[in-house]
């Protein structure tokens, strides 16, 4: 639910050091959203000095939004990380918000990226520790005309991980570049990057033309030495690619590894970077001190994967299936004609049919079998 109201009381005084101290408190928020509500009443709560007035920055930057971009900001200032809050300005944040907005609006394969995936993994300015760029606008700018005419989103991505890389000229190296963790800049600066490195290059200028893109690694294989990071990519559910690496979806040198990490060690899961605040930590193996960084446990979709057939009815033409896990939008396909997942097998998954104006005609929950027919029918 959002209203119109917010109102922020300011309250200025002399203290007895004669120095002029800020201080604010939140009355309403009745326009920001109901889900951010409490995080922002925490965040933004009263304080005096620079904090309150860093404070009333931020709450005057979210009050200016717009209708369309007032949710997409909250949800930023709600889950970003501390140390985000206290050193990037409101301006860096709105500036990102109107952006990746704009994006959005841009083609019908942005478009139609369900709200919660573009808040999610398009609006984020970061994927893990990096250094905070501002990225969004020069990638826009560069990579937005060379994919604007393509059709779907899995074109987008086969495209810009051969384009980003060549406009940049940055390639792997495990040496020769100055850290693994490299933000966008520093691995152009450099030319060379880690695997950790290439990837949040690609998801950055996934997420800069309107494409759901989050970081993936495993901090320790089971069968070699040594971790792994890469890139999920949402097209009609997530998908993984490695950086740099121009091979189909789905299709990577590292897929016989993941199908062996081991869900029982928190080292040898399988995690997909968060900006939404999950309780997991990504282990972050190049800083294990920066526990901060939030993930989901995707290890299942990589040991447990099955290709399920989806298979509408012909009344279906026109709606689209939506399949979640644990809350989470996992899958969207149009039933215009059969279709193919990957799903994990034994999760209990929910689904829905919507018609075009967003109506959910009918829903239910299923389980992929481990063994025999995989098809889904709804």
């Amino acid at each position: 639910m959002t209203g119109t109201l917010f109102r922020i009381l300011i309250a200025c005084f002399i203290t007895l050091f004669g120095q002029a101290t800020v201080s604010f408190a939140v009355e309403s928020f009745d326009y920001v959203p109901d889900a951010y509500r409490a995080a922002l009443s925490e965040r933004l709560k009263p304080a005096d000095g620079e904090a309150g007035a860093k404070r009333q920055a931020w709450a005057d930057a979210l009050k200016a939004q717009t209708d369309e971009t007032r949710e997409s900001f909250a949800f930023l200032l709600a889950n970003m990380p501390d140390d985000d809050f206290e050193k990037l300005s409101p301006d860096f944040l709105a500036r990102n918000v109107a952006l990746a907005h704009e994006a959005r609006n841009a083609t019908p394969w942005a478009a139609a990226v369900p709200l919660e995936l573009f808040q999610e993994q398009v609006l984020p300015y970061a994927s893990v520790n990096e250094r905070r760029d501002d990225w969004r606008k020069d990638f826009m700018d560069r990579f937005l005309p060379m994919v604007r005419d393509l059709k779907t989103a899995d074109e987008v991505v086969k495209k810009l991980n051969i384009e980003v890389f060549k406009t940049f000229g940055v390639a792997y190296h495990p040496t020769k570049r100055p850290k693994p963790d490299q933000s966008p800049y520093e691995s152009i600066e450099a030319k060379f990057a880690s695997c950790t490195g290439l990837s949040i290059l690609l998801i950055d200028a996934c997420r800069a033309v309107g494409i759901p893109a989050r970081f993936v690694g495993v901090p320790q294989w089971t069968t070699v030495k040594g971790n792994h990071s890469w890139v999920e990519v949402f097209t009609d559910q997530w998908r993984f690619v490695g950086a740099c690496e121009p091979s189909k979806l789905d299709e990577t040198w590292f897929i016989g590894n993941a199908s062996k990490a081991d869900e029982s060690d928190p080292m040898k899961r399988i995690y997909a970077s968060s900006f939404r605040k999950t309780g997991t930590h990504f282990p972050l193996i190049w800083n294990r001190s920066a526990q901060w960084v939030q993930a989901e446990d995707v290890t299942r979709w990589y040991t447990r994967r099955r290709a399920v057939s989806i298979e509408p009815a012909a009344q279906d033409a026109g709606n689209t299936l939506q399949i979640r896990l644990n809350g989470r939008i996992v899958a969207q396909v149009p039933m215009d004609g059969p279709a193919k997942l990957d799903l994990p097998h034994g999760e209990p998954l929910k689904w829905c049919v919507k018609a075009r104006d967003g109506k959910i005609l009918r829903d239910g929950e299923w389980a992929v079998p481990e063994t025999g027919d995989a098809a889904f029918k709804g």
